[in-house]
């Protein structure tokens, strides 16, 4: 059961790196990744602990799988997003600076955290990150972006971490 769990786990970090399509195929990679995700999640709530390799390739998994998956979701947000704002006729806003860059290292951060037994440690992260793109934060899209990114990547970095705690406890 450690194994499937493992297996759905690596799944959910390769289906976020499906290159998207146009039209249904844009949302095809965040909808595996978040279904294998699921699936492992489901999967590690009803396996017992792991120990030794497998509780190493839980943490790693956990932790590679928060960085790497956030890249489809967070897109897929995004167009959720510019879609209510294209409805009341607002031009799409321009993306943030280094925002992809910015994203992994904060999933990596917050999953780390996680697994780390130190809550504590997203509210570091978040304040940081707050704190660093502040200037930006005065144009109203921008704020809009960072919100929204923002609460979509943690979400992702905490379930993902979640499932690599959930196989070790």
């Amino acid at each position: 059961m450690i194994v499937a769990t493992l297996a759905l786990l690596s799944l959910a970090a390769v289906a976020a790196l499906i290159p998207a399509g146009n039209h249904i195929r844009q949302w095809m990679p965040a909808a595996a990744a978040s279904s294998l995700l699921a699936a492992a999640a489901i999967l590690a709530a009803t396996a017992g602990p792991a120990y030794g390799l497998g509780h190493a390739a839980a943490l790693v998994l956990g932790v590679v799988t928060a960085a790497v998956g956030g890249t489809a979701l967070v897109p897929s947000v995004f167009r959720i997003a510019r879609r209510q704002n294209d409805s009341t006729g607002n031009d799409p806003a321009e993306p943030l600076r280094g925002g992809l860059t910015i994203g992994i290292l904060e999933r990596v951060a917050v999953a780390v955290s996680i697994l780390a037994g130190w809550p504590e440690g997203i509210a570091v992260v978040l304040a940081v990150k707050g704190l660093a793109r502040y200037p930006e934060l005065r144009e109203s899209h921008a704020s809009e972006q960072f919100i929204i990114g923002t609460f979509a990547s943690v979400l992702w970095a905490l379930a993902a971490a979640g499932v690599g705690f959930a196989i070790n406890s």
